[in-house]
């Protein structure tokens, strides 16, 4: 099964394409004519492999946190390092599940599959195959937009009214001709880390970004053998925490 989201504007056609497909991993049947060794019994079972994500992404309906009205995120890459700070009044519902997709790691390990010269570069693909499945449906209502998409800034990719879900991309250049479609800035960019974001790799064009179905499907392992010169986000955290409001002292009775 696949749904599709699509940006028109600036050069070519921005596509996003998302396909959602389970599996399980097979056993290597044993040679023929040979008869497999027993296995010796154990008193105590195998303790389970620890998650490379937070369990919590299997859960969308239940990561609804309210943004704070400003945040940075930083980002470490492949390439560099870079922050985005966030203005959630530019984008109320598209700043808050950003900030609850960072909180949460969603963005670690993914790469940064489409980047189209002058125009876009995109990611939001998760780097483990059950979690994009798990946020395949996990839509947010549009923001009426306040900003144009200048240079810079960052902005959830959409198919149509009311689609939003995890992939995003960053403005290579002012694209003003999307300003009418949907696409609502929530933040940007800040000082020189557009050196970093104008050096993603961008040789594969849009081959890798048309291969979006069998990268959700086969995750990182897929990215490294199929498309091994994509840069990658290493990890995507919020800076700091939300300061809380020091409280009023507290005032004495009048004599």
């Amino acid at each position: 099964m696949g749904m599709a989201r699509v940006i028109c504007g600036g050069i070519g056609s921005l596509v996003v394409g998302i396909a959602l497909v389970g599996g399980a991993w097979g056993q290597t049947a044993p040679a023929a004519g040979t008869t497999p060794a027993a296995k010796p019994k154990t008193s105590t079972a195998a303790k389970p492999a620890a998650s490379a994500y937070d369990r919590k992404l299997l859960k969308p309906a239940l990561l609804k946190e309210k943004a704070p009205d400003t945040f940075q995120v930083s980002f470490e890459t492949t390439r560099g390092d870079f922050t985005i700070t966030v203005t959630r009044a530019w984008s109320p519902l598209g700043a808050d599940r950003f900030y609850n997709l960072v909180k949460h790691h969603y963005f670690d390990n993914a790469p940064i599959f489409r980047v189209v010269p002058s125009f876009v570069a995109q990611f939001g693909i998760s780097a483990y195959p059950p979690v994009t499945a798990a946020w395949r449906d996990a839509k947010i209502n549009d923001d009426p937009r306040s900003q144009s998409n200048k240079k810079g800034t960052i902005v959830f990719a959409t198919s149509g009214p009311n689609t939003r879900t995890t992939q995003l991309f960053i403005n290579l250049k002012d694209n003003a001709s999307l300003d009418g479609q949907g696409f609502t800035p929530f933040g940007a960019v800040d000082g020189k880390g557009m050196n970093v974001v104008d050096m993603f790799y961008d040789q594969y064009g849009d081959s890798a970004g048309m291969d979006q179905d069998a990268i959700e499907k086969g995750g990182k392992k897929y990215i490294d053998t199929k498309w091994p010169k994509l840069d990658t986000i290493k990890t995507a955290s919020v800076v700091g925490e939300p300061v809380a409001p020091a409280a009023k002292p507290a005032t004495k009775p009048a004599p």
